[in-house]
């Protein structure tokens, strides 16, 4: 999440590249029109509803669709388990190629540093050539260098080949959300977008798991074998089941197919304008002069960077305190998926309970964005619980149980956090502008992310275990009444916004 896609709040409403907004068009297969639409050289006009069009992604199937949000998820779940996969790996990794602790990190945090980039292109991209050849072709170009990677004898053509990896697989990232979006009516989101929402959480959670076992078993490089296996169930997915789903594109290629002229494409030099205002500028723009984009930004990155510190830390401390193997530290961050199932079943209550009811007491989708917030202020409780916990009870004298658990609350706080403070953003902003918004927050999540395992182990080493897990808390701490504040004052805020928003 967190491209251009996010701005298709409906793709029905979208001005559909110069075809036209009214999805009804009258179409001629021949001959000269006439006034009354009467038949001409023996051919008849035809009347065209895209709205009811086979070709619309709306009208599909529901097992068509369901075998697209499989696809996008499988994809999705596999760039998000890259991340995490060779966190146990550091030790292997540094007696093979002679480097330092922090630079056997780097493999990790380059792969994390490609998602925050990875979309700046394919975001932008999927809107010139379809989502399908951005999701397929970026599939195959991550498959290969992660098969580069796993051959590799070269330290420094595996954080190269772990980056172009990364690279290729964050727009699908980016543009899954866009894609369901075009697949399904507002009313018919809830289910196939939790069901997604879910499945890159799963990633980090479940990849060291499996990375620990492999790692020891069979060594660091079946860390990418096993990450082509997943590579491999994607594409016999995508390749043969996979469908175009942006409506520009497939109304542009039915009217043709019906005959009717469409006006030409935009030049590249009016492309190459929006893509540097949209996804570029203006979201580094967005950052210093939106309150709500730069406090949810900096919110939403440092509990992200705060679950990537995990990756380092948790082996440290498992292993130190408690002299836990790898697998049995791998094991640890299972806490990490339980907290994003029961994440993900606090914010579908919250959306029945809470959101749902006030719909009725406002005018149709006038609902104030501040009412997504509901799951977050829950969330932000979770964070600095989790983290505390996790700090004063990670010592010998008190059982692995406790500081295991304690990631619960965190996992379960950050996911509530994250899906309703970007819910708040795309309720709150319009059109393009929720592109910039959301590539912003994509660009300095992975980023700093990106950057904390690099110091996670120097931090824990100099401050102790007790001290270093506790800053985070105070962290988390600081940041907790940033929902409450949007929540309270939210409509003030969005009044003194220097874009659109909505007044109610």
């Amino acid at each position: 999440m967190g491209s251009a896609e996010l701005a298709e709040k409906d793709a029905d409403q979208q001005d559909l590249e110069g075809i036209g907004d009214d999805s009804t068009l009258s179409v001629q297969a021949g001959g000269t029109d006439t006034d009354d639409g009467a038949k001409l050289d023996g051919r008849q006009e035809t009347s065209w509803d895209w709205n009811t069009d086979p070709h619309n992604p709306y009208n599909w199937p529901t097992g068509k669709k369901a075998i697209q949000v499989c696809s996008i998820a499988s994809i999705a779940f596999l760039a998000s388990m890259g991340t995490s996969i060779m966190s146990t790996a550091p030790e292997q990794l540094r007696a093979e190629f002679d480097v330092t602790l922090t630079q056997s990190i780097l493999p990790l945090s380059l792969y994390v540093f490609a998602l925050a980039l990875g979309p700046v292109v394919g975001g932008p991209l999927s809107e010139t050539v379809g989502r399908l050849p951005v999701f397929i072709g970026g599939l195959i170009g991550g498959t290969l260098f992660t098969l580069g990677a796993g051959f590799t004898h070269s330290f420094a053509g595996l954080n190269i080949l772990r980056f172009l990896a990364g690279f290729c697989f964050a727009p699908s990232l980016a543009i899954s959300t866009g894609t369901i979006n075009e697949m399904y009516k507002p009313v018919q989101r809830g289910l196939p977008s939790t069901f997604f929402i879910l499945t890159p959480f799963l990633g980090p959670g479940i990849a060291p798991v499996i990375g620990a076992f492999v790692t020891h078993r069979k060594g660091w490089r079946w860390t990418q074998w096993t990450m082509l296996f997943f590579c491999a169930l994607s594409l016999l997915l995508i390749v043969p089941f996979g469908r175009e789903t942006f409506h520009p594109i497939l109304k542009r290629r039915r009217a043709e197919q019906l005959g009717h002229t469409v006006p030409r494409s935009p030049a590249l030099r009016e492309k190459a304008q929006e893509f540097l205002t949209i996804t570029i500028f203006r979201p580094l723009l967005m950052l210093v002069t939106e309150p709500i984009v730069g406090l949810v930004c900096l919110y939403v990155s440092c509990e992200f960077a705060t679950l990537f510190t995990f990756f380092a830390a948790v082996p440290y401390i498992f292993e130190r305190v408690y002299d836990f193997s790898s697998e049995q530290t791998g094991l640890v961050f299972l806490a990490v998926v339980i907290g994003c199932v029961l994440g993900t079943l606090t914010i579908i209550l919250c959306d029945i309970f809470l959101y749902r009811r006030q719909i009725p007491k406002h005018p149709p989708h006038m609902v104030p964005p501040e009412y997504r917030l509901y799951p977050a202020m829950l969330g932000s409780l979770g964070l600095p619980i989790g983290l505390f916990w996790m700090a004063w009870t990670s010592r010998s004298d008190v059982s692995w149980v406790s500081p295991v658990l304690a990631m619960i609350p965190f996992a379960w706080g950050n996911l509530c956090v994250f899906i309703s403070t970007m819910q708040f953003t795309v309720d709150t902003y319009t059109g393009s502008v929720i592109a910039s918004a959301t590539s912003a927050n994509s660009l300095t999540r992975y980023g700093l992310s990106g950057a904390f395992p690099l110091f996670a182990i120097q931090m824990y080493s100099k401050l102790g275990i007790n001290w270093a897990t506790s800053l985070l808390g105070f962290i988390s701490l600081a940041l907790l009444p940033v929902p409450w504040v949007f929540f309270k004052y939210g409509k003030k805020i969005r009044s003194l916004s220097h874009y659109e928003t909505p007044t109610y």
